[in-house]
């Protein structure tokens, strides 16, 4: 079985991944961690992209959490026998990054590169807000439900993602 799991900043992602893996048992790629090297500097774009390439070829199944478009994104998306589209709303986002970064506070997430400790700038409340919304970021989701809607899976909020995580998702 082959997951990806995309959607918006805060919206669950990694902890959704993380369940999945344990659940089925799959390998998981946080592909933060491959795009972010320590102190939150960019890793090389052919470095990440060898990264994740690596892990698709080495693993019959998996479980990739993240959107970067230049990480393989259409064999992920090709591949996957199941995309996850975590589709909160921005401030549903927001207040989850918030609840995240007091547990956290200056601690690395699991789901993170070490030595990139949890942080609430300006930029990233920017990022949930605004920037990560654009035009070009929800046509891109709705590309993927086009071209993969028999296998998309839309969680909207945090009942459908309570209900989805009960056994009434992915069997």
């Amino acid at each position: 079985m082959k997951i990806a799991v995309i959607g918006y900043s805060g919206s669950g992602k990694s902890t959704l991944s993380r369940r999945l893996g344990r659940r089925f048992k799959l390998p998981v790629l946080f592909l933060d961690q491959v795009h972010w090297l320590p102190g939150w500097k960019e890793q090389e774009p052919r470095e990440e992209a060898f990264q994740v390439e690596a892990f698709m070829d080495d693993h019959d199944s998996w479980v990739i959490d993240g959107n970067y478009s230049r990480l393989s994104f259409q064999r992920r998306m090709e591949e996957a026998d199941h995309i996850i589209f975590m589709n909160f709303n921005r401030f549903a986002c927001f207040m989850r990054i918030l609840r995240r970064y007091v547990r956290a506070s200056g601690r690395s997430r699991p789901s993170m590169t070490r030595d990139c400790p949890e942080k609430l700038d300006r930029e990233f409340i920017r990022w949930i807000l605004h920037d990560g919304r654009t035009r070009a970021h929800k046509k891109n989701y709705a590309n993927v439900k086009k071209c993969y809607g028999s296998k998309v899976i839309v969680i909207k909020n945090q009942k459908q993602l309570s209900d989805f995580m009960k056994g009434q998702g992915i069997k």
